[in-house]
């Protein structure tokens, strides 16, 4: 039993000190003492660290004078409070945007703003942190396209290709990594005296910047279907027949094969495909082209044609 009574009287007595320290740093605030107030306060939190109101005054007096790392602390251990005080916070958000901190900064204001939700500084805030955020994913996406497009503007000269094969792209008017991109496997090999040998050079040097042949020409067929599909609804027909099999158009088995080489599956598929794509597909010629050709003219339709 006297053990337990000196343990309770420790538990009173060091709630009692803090207490008459909290009342001490409260009275040098109002004098503007805030150094007395600082050294009252981190008495009163040795005697009760668990105290929200001596935390947070502690914190307050300490972000004032320009301490803000161990202000910083005391806000984040208000926080974790059952009950955190609103104040501390949104200080504590402040801080988390003065250093970058935004995802911090956002958890903090809106934990205040589902407590009360028309807390003036919380929403005045949020709306500050809100904004600063996506700047920043404004300027980093900025700086990716940047970087991106310079990349992509360097002249195919600077890579380490052979002769042979800088030659045949200079014939064939690719002049930047960007061109590359625009041209598919198929369209390479349907240019005269291109061989394997500078087709797999080329994929190789594209490999170690993370590109690939027909980068781009997949986004470009992908909004040509979109265009197919706009262009039928303007003509009053039938947006399903993008997605009929291309068997329906009862081509030649010359035809269906290269269709196949090339994972043509439907008509809206073949839409997507230019000329020369098709003629870089093996066995495949000019006969089969007009077939093709005709088949989709029927329906109103037609082969991609190559951007400039």
């Amino acid at each position: 039993m006297a053990d337990g009574s000196a343990m309770l009287d420790v538990e009173i007595r060091d709630e009692v000190t803090s207490r008459k320290y909290f009342q001490q740093g409260l009275a040098a605030e109002m004098a503007c003492d805030r150094l007395g107030a600082i050294e009252a306060y981190e008495a009163a939190y040795a005697a009760d660290p668990d105290s929200g109101e001596v935390c947070f005054r502690l914190a307050y007096c300490l972000d004032l004078v320009g301490e803000e790392d161990e202000a910083m602390h005391l806000y984040e251990q208000c926080s974790k409070l059952e009950r955190p005080p609103l104040n501390a916070l949104v200080n504590l958000a402040i801080l988390y945007e003065d250093r970058g901190k935004f995802a911090q900064a956002e958890r903090c204001l809106r934990q205040v703003l589902a407590t009360e939700p028309n807390y003036v500084r919380a929403r005045l805030y949020i709306k500050d942190v809100l904004a600063s955020k996506a700047m920043i994913i404004d300027d980093e996406r900025e700086k990716r396209t940047e970087k991106q497009n310079a990349l992509l503007d360097t002249p195919v000269t600077d890579f380490e290709l052979s002769v042979r094969t800088r030659n045949a792209l200079r014939k064939m008017d690719i002049r930047t990594l960007g061109d590359l991109l625009k041209v598919t496997e198929a369209e390479l090999r349907s240019f005269r005296n291109f061989g394997d040998a500078s087709l797999d050079e080329i994929k190789a040097m594209l490999a170690q910047r993370g590109l690939r042949l027909g980068q781009s020409a997949e986004q470009q067929q992908q909004a040509a279907k979109q265009q197919v599909y706009a262009q039928l609804a303007e003509q009053g027909g039938d947006s399903e027949v993008i997605n009929r099999s291309v068997n329906e158009l009862q081509l030649s088995i010359r035809a269906r094969k290269a269709l196949a080489l090339l994972n043509v599956l439907t008509i809206g598929d073949l839409c997507t495909k230019t000329e020369a794509e098709l003629m870089g597909v093996k066995n495949f010629g000019m006969t089969s082209l007009l077939e093709i050709k005709e088949k989709l003219t029927e329906m109103g339709l037609g082969l991609r044609a190559l951007e400039d």
